[in-house]
């Protein structure tokens, strides 16, 4: 049984996405590879997979780091942008914390927030 036998059957199993890691953790001694890194084994040749078939593929990334069968993930309700439930298993995902913002703050708003006046060139002595 090739990895990505092992791989789907793990998927068809649990009807969820699952980090390669989970993955190779449910699969045990089922996995053909007898790597010491079967996790780099399983990313690799999932990412292989993905790569070459593209919309033919079994599988399709859910999330960053997580797998599922593209059946599954067709039955998949989108919720709001970045969150998925899924039918019948009350499986619900929940976005991820938004990143801070890094958009620039003015000088003026810089210099106030540091007490600092703006035009006394920042507060510095030269």
């Amino acid at each position: 049984m090739t990895t990505l036998a092992v791989v789907e059957e793990i998927l068809r199993e649990t009807e969820v996405p699952m980090s390669v890691r989970e993955i190779v953790q449910r699969a045990g001694a089922r996995l053909p590879s007898k790597s010491k890194t079967p996790d780099t084994v399983v990313a690799r040749d999932l990412s292989m997979d993905l790569k070459r078939k593209g919309e033919a593929s079994l599988f399709v990334r859910s999330s960053p780091g997580r797998y599922t069968l593209r059946s599954l993930a067709a039955n998949a309700v989108p919720l709001a942008a970045g969150t998925v439930e899924r039918m019948g298993a009350g499986l619900v995902r929940k976005p991820a914390a938004a990143a801070p913002s890094t958009t620039a703050r003015p000088a003026a708003a810089v210099a106030a927030a540091s007490g600092r006046d703006s035009a006394e060139g920042g507060g510095y002595a030269s």
